[in-house]
């Protein structure tokens, strides 16, 4: 399969290019590697698992040889099974791979926020990315776990007289990512025509890469994709922690791309109910579409903050690039205060420290992240912010937003402490935004989450659901229902929705895992912790470098980690190959002073 070879081959160029027209029939009828989380899917034919080197040389096989660049990397014994090594082709890098006495050759570069992959976890066919746990297949470079929206180039490779040969499409190797092909709409559209075949409500993770993954298994018929926002799908994660980026600078995928794979995008479009019984949808503005298949993925509304002085201005929620932008116009040299320490409000807070003249954050609890991450955790992370100049004022709640000239200078607390305010940005936390579906004959438990089956199946006929809008059987928790409003996640949500949708049954089975930045330092995590009655610390956390191991009972359920890449995302290949990690194993390295060993974690765990 494209970029891997087992056995030294013939170097003439003819042998070469029957070699690619042989690897372009085998991918054609084999599907993505067994331990992705989608292996049962159908594939996605030979285009959508070509690298843009393998289709160029297959369909001109007169193409320039300048637009190449083939280089001798190393000795074959240079590498063991198992191992990886960055290699420079002069013209590029590559990931050069050695699994099962096969090498393997791709992209070095985690498309995704370009990790390097060579950092990565490497198993059983794929490589995990260190820093926020995409996986890629290292035969085909296909994406088989999220975040991210592009594969890798896979490029070929051969052994001459012991010595490892790669050749490479130039461009590929300086884009280090790869587009899948996409089937067209096949049918006569009007644009104005009320039905669409596939109707996509929210153009978050979970919508974009549905549409996407649609057109990637040869979906013809036609895909509509509404959202409430003016802009093209953008990076939200992205929002609190670089408050001064454009919609432009944030952009997934531009309009070009929409209109070449007949993705017709709606923006500025509000739905205001659906009826499943007539499978009809209604907008704000009066048009009706009708449906055969539906996603509701219309993601997270932030809670109500109540307060004294709603009329004031400059206080915000963080919802847009425009918000964004305008807090840090605001914040600069001045007082900002931030209200909530959701994990999106303490990196405001963050970003904002280099800019305002005061930063000032009240909180409900008396330590930051202590449900998500334990007390340990939490004091070592504020006091990260307080050595960055972030007063606390914790165990409070705001009673008023006080301004003058209608512009907010004040913020009060129910404690009767004043703070100079310039601006203010509150996180306290979020909820699903499905209010329009209260009369839709779409079940919803009483905190407005959609229930839905592994298939990502509500109880209409064909509605399914995802993203930060559901709960859904988390395998890992022995199929409890649960909400996880990850970025990854709503990825992972949306393809195995278009796979159910096309008829090609999929189950969700991907691990939690989840990201967060503040001064230039992340903290990764994965598994599902909630519930965890204690947490083994490996580490210094007052050199903010450690592991956290979140335990209940004596298994090991999520963790999470800071300066220790790539033990998150080895973890996460632990957990997503089906095994548990017993607390008396972490327990044992811990006293043995052995932080970080991750060695212990291959083959670990039992069924």
């Amino acid at each position: 399969m494209g970029g891997c070879l087992s056995k030294p081959k013939p170097v003439e160029v003819k042998v070469e290019l029957t070699l690619l027209e042989k690897e372009k029939e085998t991918d054609a009828m084999s599907p993505n590697g067994k331990v992705s989380p989608f292996s049962d899917c159908r594939p996605n034919g030979a285009p959508g698992h070509c690298s843009d080197d393998d289709t160029s040389v297959m369909l001109r096989p007169y193409h320039k040889p300048r637009d190449y660049v083939e280089a001798s990397v190393c000795h074959v014994k240079d590498l063991e099974n198992g191992q990886m090594r960055e290699v420079d082709l002069g013209s590029g890098r590559a990931l050069l791979i050695k699994e099962h006495g096969e090498f393997c050759a791709i992209g070095h570069k985690c498309p995704h926020y370009g990790a390097p992959l060579v950092k990565g976890v490497l198993s059983k066919g794929h490589i995990r990315c260190p820093w926020h746990g995409a996986c890629f297949n290292i035969a085909t470079g296909d994406i088989e776990d999220f975040p991210g929206l592009d594969s890798l180039p896979t490029f070929q490779v051969r052994v001459e007289k012991d010595k490892v040969i790669i050749r490479a499409n130039k461009q590929a190797l300086q884009s280090q990512r790869r587009t899948k092909s996409m089937s067209r709409c096949s049918a006569v559209i009007n644009s104005s025509t009320g039905f669409s075949h596939i109707l996509i409500i929210g153009a978050g993770p979970a919508g974009l890469v549905c549409g996407e993954t649609l057109r990637q298994e040869g979906f013809t018929d036609r895909i509509v994709m509404c959202t409430m926002d003016k802009h093209l799908p953008y990076d939200r994660p992205k929002l609190s922690k670089s408050l001064e980026s454009t919609a432009e600078q944030l952009r997934l995928r531009s309009m070009d791309f929409f209109q070449a794979h007949d993705i017709e995008l709606l923006t500025e479009k509000e739905v205001v109910s659906v009826d499943v019984r007539t499978k009809t949808v209604t907008f704000q503005d009066g048009l009706k579409m009708e449906y055969r298949k539906l996603l509701i993925a219309t993601g997270s509304r932030p809670k109500p903050l109540n307060y004294k002085g709603k009329d004031v201005e400059n206080v915000f929620y963080l919802r847009t690039p425009e918000d964004a932008n305008s807090i840090a116009r605001l914040a600069n040299n001045k007082n900002a205060v931030i209200v909530g320490t959701s994990f999106v409000g303490m990196e405001v807070a963050a970003a904002l420290t280099d800019k305002a003249h005061s930063v000032s954050v009240i909180g409900i609890e008396a330590i930051p992240f202590r449900k998500s991450l334990g007390e340990k955790v939490g004091k070592a992370i504020m006091k990260m912010f307080e050595t960055n100049r972030v007063k606390f004022y914790m165990q409070n709640e705001v009673s008023e937003m006080r301004g003058h000239h209608g512009q907010l200078k004040e913020v009060v607390l129910k404690s009767g402490k004043v703070l100079r305010a310039d601006v203010c940005v509150i996180g306290t936390g979020s909820g699903p935004a499905t209010a329009f579906l209260k009369q839709s004959g779409i079940h919803m438990d009483s905190k407005g989450f959609i229930p839905v089956t592994k298939t990502l199946q509500t109880n209409a006929d064909g509605v399914f659901a995802g993203g930060d809008v559901v709960t859904f059987p988390l395998s890992a928790r022995s199929n409890k229902k649960v909400n996880v409003s990850h970025w990854q996640m709503a990825h992972v949500h949306g393809r195995v929705a278009a796979l159910n949708m096309m008829g090609t049954t999929t189950e969700i089975k991907t691990v939690p895992y989840f990201w967060t930045a503040m001064f230039g330092k992340s903290i990764r995590y994965a598994g599902y912790g909630e519930g965890f009655d204690d947490v083994i610390i490996q580490g210094d956390l007052d050199e903010l470098k450690f592991v956290a191991f979140y335990t209940k009972s004596e298994e090991v359920i999520a963790v999470a980690s800071m300066n220790y890449d790539p033990i998150v995302s080895r973890v996460a290949e632990v957990f997503g190959s089906g095994k548990t990690i017993k607390k008396r194993d972490v327990e044992t390295l811990t006293r043995l002073g052995k932080t970080g060993d991750m060695s212990w974690l291959i083959d670990k765990g039992t069924q």
